[in-house]
């Protein structure tokens, strides 16, 4: 059996501008050191995707380019504004191939995601630049479940 990994990843914090469409909320100064120390922690866990998928929201793309510097990013309109179950049908669309993905979103979506795939109870929330490492043996398609082996937040320090 292989194992395959998928890094849910909320995006940084963001700014809330009057007059300013959604899409086009920029990361606070906060929400960017945030997204940096992801990068470190990604580091310093091994973690290194092979694909990642990002919504094309502002503030998405900015925490996937400050997490990962000069690494590759597909962005994928479906992410912004998904519901969990959306998300799930994105990532069976995952070539086989892939052994590590991230996917970079949105709450709800991304913590109700990690809450379907691991059935955690008692669960304390998924803020602005926390993340989820879940491990399956599932192939991509057929993604059903999985074990949740790491959850950062920023609030960790």
């Amino acid at each position: 059996m292989t194992t395959r990994t998928l890094i849910v990843l909320r995006h940084a914090k963001a700014a809330h501008t009057p007059g300013l469409a959604d899409a086009e909320r920029p990361l606070t100064e906060r929400g960017e050191n945030d997204a940096r120390r992801v990068g470190e922690t990604f580091a310093a866990l091994g973690l290194r995707p092979d694909l990642v998928l990002c919504s094309p929201a502002v503030r998405t793309r900015r925490t996937a380019e400050l997490a990962l510097p000069g690494e590759p990013v597909e962005f994928e309109r479906d992410i912004y504004e998904a519901y969990a179950d959306e998300l799930l049908t994105l990532l069976r669309r995952t070539d086989p191939e892939v052994r590590t993905l991230l996917l970079v979103g949105h709450n709800p979506a991304v913590h109700e995601l990690v809450l379907e795939l691991t059935t955690r109870a008692g669960d304390s929330g998924f803020p602005p630049g926390a993340f989820a490492v879940i491990e399956t043996g599932d192939e991509w398609a057929e993604l059903e479940s999985g074990r949740a082996v790491t959850r950062w937040s920023p609030k960790d320090r």
